[in-house]
């Protein structure tokens, strides 16, 4: 007869906590997979017609908004305060910022590059640690940020594309070199750091619309709604520099009859804004996985690689290997909390110290 201490062991046993997360770390693959499609498609469409950044990335926030006011209805139910609608709005603004500043680093510096950059939020934990107080491993974090910038550097250098990347030079093995035949209007430059500013700062602006969001709420379904707040008020802010982009665009000529790709404004609707925030919200709340850390970063890693290979891009693997391996290393001692103390390893976001320490965005009451 088994006693109650061998039941709760062989029940433990058989809950495991990394088995019943499996369908939730299937769930966030997929999602970030249909996302870095969709910014595939982006640039595709970007590149070869010469669209507009800020008119379709304004096109694709509309009926985004729609859909999430449609879906979460903020009007309905608790009635939301000042405190929390101000924010929301606010972080609309920060939202329209990255999204435009996002989207041309897209356009000018390929999808490796400006997905990458977008993990440079983590950035923020250096800042956090160096400015409120937090000595004990700034030493570490410091160096997190070094090879971050390393693997920008890198990035910015070809690294990652076949035709630049030293690796293959070194490595002329046919079966792990990835040199696939390139078109012209698949093969990237060699860019400076300067170029790589822009999709950096938007990823710094994509971790902080991300901690404000957090710390406006932190129920799942508030949060939710206060999103749509956002989305909707990102629109808003997006609609003037929209129309001035038309008309400067219209009255210079450039841009006459350029083809519309439904494919591209659907799946970046769809699947790069919409599909991703709750996927994400997902990955945050019962995976405990932070946008800026490196298993994220592994996810979407695997992903790039894939669909390096399936749009015949100029691609080298070994090359973006190393920059993924030292950006990751870089976000892991960058953002990582005292581990000594914590007994196992978390992951903290790169804004929480310095809105903590600042106590100017703690949790409001819901």
């Amino acid at each position: 007869m088994m006693t109650p201490r061998q039941i709760s062991e062989d029940r433990g046993v058989g809950s495991s906590p990394h088995f019943s997360h499996t369908p939730l770390q299937i769930i966030h693959v997929i999602g970030n997979f249909l996302r870095i499609w969709s910014v595939y498609t982006m640039y595709r469409y970007l590149s070869q017609t010469g669209a507009s950044v800020v008119l379709f990335i304004f096109s694709c926030l509309i009926p985004s908004s729609i859909l999430f006011l449609a879906l979460q209805k903020p009007w309905k139910g608790r009635a939301l305060s000042n405190q929390q609608v101000v924010p929301s709005v606010i972080n609309g603004v920060i939202t329209a910022l990255y999204f435009i500043l996002w989207g041309k680093g897209l356009k000018s510096c390929g999808p490796v590059r400006a997905i990458l950059a977008e993990y440079s939020g983590a950035v923020l934990g250096v800042l956090s640690a160096a400015l409120y107080g937090r000595r004990g491993h700034i030493w570490k974090k410091v160096g997190g940020l070094i090879a971050m910038l390393a693997s920008f550097y890198f990035l910015s250098q070809g690294w990652a594309m076949a035709t630049y990347s030293p690796f293959n030079i070194l490595v002329q093995i046919q079966f792990f070199s990835l040199n696939f035949p390139t078109t012209e209007d698949q093969t990237e430059e060699v860019l400076g750091m300067g170029e790589m500013v822009v999709p950096i700062l938007a990823g710094i602006l994509s971790a902080l619309r991300r901690v404000i969001a957090r710390r406006v709420s932190l129920k799942n379904q508030l949060k939710r709604r206060l999103n749509a707040i956002t989305i909707t008020s990102a629109t808003c802010f997006i609609f003037p520099v929209a129309m001035w982009d038309f008309i400067i665009g219209s009255t210079s000529g450039s841009s006459v009859q350029l083809p519309f790709s439904t494919w591209a404004f659907l799946s970046t609707t769809l699947f790069g804004v919409i599909l991703i925030f709750y996927v994400d919200s997902i990955a945050e709340e019962r995976l405990h996985m932070v946008f800026s850390s490196p298993r994220h970063l592994m996810a979407a890693g695997g992903c790039i690689i894939v669909m390096e290979i399936v749009y015949n891009m100029d691609f080298s693997l070994p090359g973006f290997i190393i920059c993924s391996l030292i950006l990751g290393f870089g976000i892991y001692e960058a953002t990582a909390l005292e581990r000594g103390k914590k007994g196992s390893f978390q992951q903290s976001d790169p804004l929480d110290g310095v809105l903590e320490d600042q106590g100017q965005m703690s949790p409001l009451p819901n």
